[in-house]
Formats: structure tokens, C-alpha cells, sequence
């Protein structure tokens, strides 16, 4: 039996306390997997269960139909399995109305765009979804392709603009430094190059807030559809597991109503920076290390890699001696507690995160985990003797031949990592991952 509204739950499955039929869909979501369903669709559920009305998600895979086979069938909703020390909880989220694949049906995303309903647009496309060229600026003719997001943007402001409806809250929650200046740059480039009668509009009437966003996802297996299905009585082809920890910070600047997100755990703050490079340069930036150095070192995934007594010590360095150091912590912020924390996490032996996963779009991750932090160091004269370690991983992972390299840059990738002056041509000013650090001769 598939899970369904229809589905009797156990008492112990956690499940929306609001009437999923009567919520109009105030959200469209662009690029709508694990990550999504496991974070921001879980904290506007907990705010509709707290009493806000008119949240619904409408979700939108902008290549792979994957995730709308999961879900549609299901009427939007699925489980989060949120695993730790204490044990698994398992809840039912109901935020999720449906799921639309652009390629099969791009008239029906503009018009979810521009509804009047909806208020807000929120984005987890990863690093390579934003199509930047190897200097950050848009690649316009990427960015004229099919799964272009900007393409659907500008048609949907073209109509919200023609019906006098008001802007939209664009919500970048993928891990891009300064996200929401960068999003909001990219638009305008969009914009001016192709549909300039709106720029105007655009950045009169709509707002393009900072976040940062930090909740371990790994890929769920079928193991983990398994067990959710044992405690549900019912296959969830939607299920997402997690950690139980969750941290959301936004700028507190919208265009129009939002959801209390304040009301069910996310910071409402004036300045997002100090957190979200923490975030990147600790946590990210720290599990990207573990990804190339765990691998090389024979593990497959997070848990065992920080359990290494070659790797841990690198990785608690990482964090401690050579990002914490280039942060400029919020009142309040405590770096070492961070860095403590994030070393508990990762160590949770009930995720299993796989370091290949993480090892994905290495050329799109590595300029704001690793490069800026090995740049700051670098102008004061200091070398970073773990991420040095991480950088040499990387390249030996890209030249082994033993892994899958998943990134836009592949080819180019492997053929610079084959040649012995190989962090030369990958690194600095006219490396193919442009960065101000240059690496040693």
C-alpha cells in the first residue's frame, strides 16, 4: 500500500495539526529534493501546524522527473525520518501540494509563479543550478537553455508585472556566499540582457534575502524506505531522512507576507554573514576534506571518516586554526562551540552520509569552502597545512580514476589534474577555479 491522505498512522508518526485542503499554495519552490523537503518545507509545515494559513508548496524539478513520480502519487506528502543518539522520529509533512517537472509542463510553472497567491520564491538548485561562468558573472547562453530558472523568472515577472500583482520574495537557500546579492545579481544580468522593459519592475518590487541553511541530508536508500515503510504500514517513496539538527538564518527583508518561520525555530536576523560563513567555511568546507580524504582513504561514508585517527585531527584543525580564524563572529557566536558540535554530527553513526555524495561539483564547492579561507591566510603570510592536504586530495581523487567525477567540469577537471603542474592550472587568477589564492610552485 502506497502512503496516502488516506493512510492510518500510527500514534507514534508525528502529522500536520491544519487542514492540508484548505491552504492556498503560497510558495513555489525551484529544485525540490531531499535537502528542500527535509528543511524549509519542514519548518513551513511547523508553522501552518502553528496556526499560518495559505503556506502550501508547489514544487518544481527543473530537470528530473523523479521526484514528482515520488510524490504526486502521494498527494504531495512523505515522511522525514530524523535520526540521532536518541533514536529516530518519524513525522508526516503536508506542506508539499504538488510537484511540477518544467521540461513537461513550463506553462504550468509560470502560472504557479505568477499566481496571486504566491508570495515567495524559494531555491535549492545547488551551486552549478545558478549557470555562473568560471568568474561568478551568468553564463547567458547556459542560462537560455531549458532548465534555465531565470527563463522561468522573467516570463512569470512579465505576467505578475502585466496584471499588477505585486513582486516576489526570492529565496536562495543553496550554500553560495552572499547568496542573496548573488541571486539577485544574476537576475538582473538576466534581465538586462533579454527582457531589460523589466529590470525596472524587478528591483523596485522584489527582494532577494540572504539565508543560511544547515541540516545533514544524505540520499535515501532503499534501506531507509524499508524501515520507514515497516513503522508507516505504507511505502513512502517521498521519504527523506535526516539529523535531528536544524538551523535556518534569514535576512529579514521580503517583499510581501511571509510565514512566522521565527515561530518554529529559524533566526529572523539584520545580517546573515557571520553564520553563513561559518557555515562554509566550517561545516562545508570540513566535509568536503572528509569527502576526498575519506575516500582516498578507503571509507565510504561521514561517520567512519571523522572516526579516523589520521583524518579527525586534520579536520578539527580545518575548523578551529584556519577557518574559524577569517570569521567576524556575531555577538553571541561561539566558533569553538560550533566546531565541537559540528564534530558530534558528524561522528552520528545513525546517517549514513556518504562521502561520494558530498564529493559531487567539487569545482562549484571548493572557491568559498576552501579557497577563500586559504586566500585570507595567505595575504597575512600563513599557509593552512589541512586544507593544503584536502586541495592535494582533491586533485589525486580527480586524476585516480577509481571515482565518478560529478561535476559540470569534468573533463577540463581530470586532463589539468593529470599534468604535473596541476594545482597551478586549477588554482589562481586564470585557473579554471578561479580564486586570489595561488598555490605553491
Amino acid at each position: 500500500m502506497r502512503l496516502s491522505p488516506a493512510t492510518p498512522l500510527p500514534a507514534s508518526v508525528r502529522r500536520p495539526a491544519y487542514d492540508r485542503a484548505a491552504q492556498a499554495a503560497g510558495i513555489v519552490h525551484l529544485g525540490i529534493g531531499a535537502f528542500h523537503r527535509a528543511h524549509q518545507a519542514v519548518y513551513t509545515d511547523a508553522a501552518m501546524s502553528g496556526g499560518d494559513r495559505d503556506w502550501g508548496i508547489v514544487g518544481v524539478s527543473l530537470r528530473s522527473p523523479d521526484v514528482a513520480a515520488q510524490l504526486n502519487p502521494q498527494d504531495g506528502l512523505y515522511t522525514v525520518s530524523s535520526r540521532g543518539a536518541a533514536g529516530c522520529e518519524l513525522s508526516l509533512v503536508g506542506a508539499v501540494q504538488r510537484v511540477l517537472v518544467a521540461p513537461e509542463n513550463p506553462r504550468a510553472v509560470i502560472d504557479a509563479l505568477a499566481a496571486p497567491t504566491t508570495h515567495i520564491v524559494s531555491l535549492t538548485v545547488t551551486e552549478k543550478g545558478y549557470l555562473r561562468g568560471a568568474g561568478g558573472e551568468l553564463d547567458l547562453a547556459a542560462a537560455a537553455g531549458p532548465a534555465s530558472l531565470y527563463r522561468y523568472l522573467g516570463a512569470a515577472f512579465a505576467a505578475r508585472k502585466a496584471a499588477g500583482l505585486a513582486g516576489l520574495t526570492l529565496l536562495s537557500c543553496d550554500n553560495l556566499a552572499n547568496n542573496g546579492a548573488v541571486l539577485r545579481g544574476l537576475i538582473s544580468a538576466w534581465l538586462d540582457a533579454e527582457q531589460p522593459d523589466l529590470l525596472g519592475w524587478f528591483e523596485s518590487e522584489c527582494r532577494c534575502p540572504a539565508t543560511m541553511i544547515d541540516r545533514i541530508v544524505p540520499a535515501t536508500t532503499d534501506a531507509d524506505r524499508a524501515a520507514v515503510a515497516a513503522e508507516l504500514g505504507a511505502r513512502d517513496e517521498g521519504a527523506v531522512v535526516t539529523e535531528a539538527f536544524s538551523q535556518w538564518v534569514i535576512a529579514d527583508d521580503f517583499a510581501g507576507p511571509r510565514p512566522r518561520w521565527e515561530a518554529v525555530g529559524a533566526e529572523l536576523v539584520a545580517d546573515v554573514a557571520p553564520y553563513e560563513t561559518a557555515k562554509l567555511r566550517m561545516l562545508n568546507g570540513a566535509h568536503s576534506a572528509l569527502a576526498y580524504i575519506g575516500l582516498l582513504n578507503g571509507h565510504d561514508y561521514v561517520h567512519q571518516a571523522i572516526a579516523d585517527p589520521a583524518i579527525r585531527p586534520l579536520i578539527e584543525r580545518l575548523m578551529r586554526d584556519e577557518a574559524a580564524p577569517t570569521i567576524a563572529a556575531a555577538p553571541g557566536q561561539d566558533l569553538g562551540a560550533y566546531a565541537a558540535a559540528l564534530l558530534d554530527r558528524f561522528a552520528n553513526p545513525a546517517l549514513d552520509h556518504r562521502l561520494i555524495q558530498i564529493a559531487m561539483d567539487g569545482s562549484q564547492k571548493i572557491p568559498q569552502r576552501w579557497l577563500e579561507t586559504l586566500a585570507w591566510h595567505q595575504r597575512r603570510g600563513a599557509r593552512c597545512p589541512s586544507l593544503e592536504r584536502a586541495v592535494a586530495a582533491w586533485i589525486d581523487f580527480l586524476r585516480s580514476g577509481r571515482f565518478p567525477v560529478d561535476d559540470p567540469l569534468a573533463d577540463r577537471l581530470r586532463a589539468a589534474a593529470a599534468a604535473p603542474d596541476a594545482a597551478q592550472r586549477l588554482f589562481g587568477a586564470q585557473g579554471i577555479v578561479r580564486s586570489d589564492w595561488t598555490p605553491a610552485a
